[in-house]
């Protein structure tokens, strides 16, 4: 029986799930070099301001922070430099399609070691207006107050 890894989370992009309505996502493999792999295992990476650009039916993701590994000394990487995603054509090809539509982008939602190698779980989204945030954020603190008060009743 083969053991079951488990999926260990690096780094979430919480402003993605705050910007925009996530409809589908996608797990992709990223293509790093040299000790990239070492700092992303330290989970010395950032997703907050990353985002997703299709260019010659490849997938890149640019504006991802992977700080240089402490024992790198010149084999270190740039840490904005932007890394191919491994998607396969038929995905790529979905995802032109759903960006062609207004108002609709490509963002990376979190990063994840999954059988050693590091995947970025990827997610089609529609942006939000300022009105849906502020509807968003009313509706968890009504449900944080009917909750809290449901606790207090029960104690």
């Amino acid at each position: 029986m083969a053991k079951k890894h488990d999926d260990k989370v690096l780094a979430q992009n919480k402003k993605a799930n705050h910007d925009y309505y996530i409809e589908e996502t996608i797990e992709a493999g990223i293509v790093l070099q040299g000790t990239e792999i070492k700092s992303i295992r330290n989970g010395k990476v950032q997703l907050k301001d990353a985002f997703i650009r299709i260019r010659n039916n490849e997938a890149w993701i640019s504006n991802m922070h992977i700080s240089p590994y402490e024992q790198g000394n010149r084999f270190n990487h740039d840490p904005l430099r932007a890394r191919k995603l491994l998607l396969h054509k038929k995905q790529i090809s979905t995802l032109i399609g759903e960006t062609k539509r207004d108002g609709y982008t490509i963002v990376p939602l979190k990063m994840y070691l999954k059988s050693g190698n590091a995947k970025v779980l990827i997610g089609v989204g529609k942006g939000k207006k300022d009105y849906d945030k502020r509807d968003v954020l009313k509706k968890k603190e009504a449900k944080r107050d009917i909750e809290r008060a449901f606790k207090e009743r029960n104690q």
